[in-house]
């Protein structure tokens, strides 16, 4: 039987929409650095503590969320690949559909994806968010190959996998760059 969304989940839902749009179009207008968690928290006819109570990683959460529904997708994109599917290539092909790599943004995640590859603060962060999924993804893919959950090879290749959307966005071709390096990961693990 489908789950109904309840009055309380929609509002916040509602809520956290309001404040996100509100904060990109500040941040598309005024520039990031000039914008105040106040001034989106208005924006969006909200308190700021509303504001830190939805987005508690403050202004780059606004445009980046906090990193929870990236672990899930990732691990979901190794346990969830196809017959025949390497884990690399699993990988790849999750990443083809985030930030600079999907051909088929809108033109508003466009807008949004230009703003956080030319802030610094939105850059580190989304390298952050990317990062500190280490050791889910190294145990996803140690589990899935039947390896040690502490096996240094694992860890290392989940470390540098999560290092490529920070390295492959910077380059004139992002989808090309991405290829590039993910054609190095499979030399140096091969059978992943």
């Amino acid at each position: 039987m489908p789950q109904t969304t309840g009055r309380r989940e929609r509002k916040k839902a509602a809520t956290r929409q309001a404040l996100s749009e509100a904060a990109l179009r500040l941040f598309l207008e005024r520039g990031f650095d000039q914008v105040t968690v106040a001034q989106v928290a208005a924006a969006a006819d909200t308190a700021v503590t509303t504001l830190f109570a939805h987005f508690p990683g403050g202004k780059e959460a606004l445009i980046l969320g906090d990193g929870a529904e990236r672990a899930a997708r990732l691990t979901a994109a190794v346990r969830e690949r196809g017959p025949g599917v390497s884990i690399l290539d699993a990988l790849q092909a999750f990443l083809t559909t985030r930030g600079p790599f999907d051909p088929a943004r809108s033109p508003e995640f466009r807008r949004s994806t230009d703003l956080v590859m030319r802030t610094p603060a939105l850059r580190a962060y989304a390298r952050t968010l990317w990062t500190g999924n280490e050791a889910v993804l190294a145990g996803v893919i140690a589990e899935e190959a039947s390896r040690p959950a502490d096996d240094l090879s694992v860890r290392v290749l989940a470390r540098y996998v999560l290092e490529v959307p920070d390295l492959a966005a910077l380059e004139p071709d992002p989808r090309d760059a991405l290829k590039t390096a993910f054609d190095h990961l499979r030399r140096g693990w091969p059978g992943f």
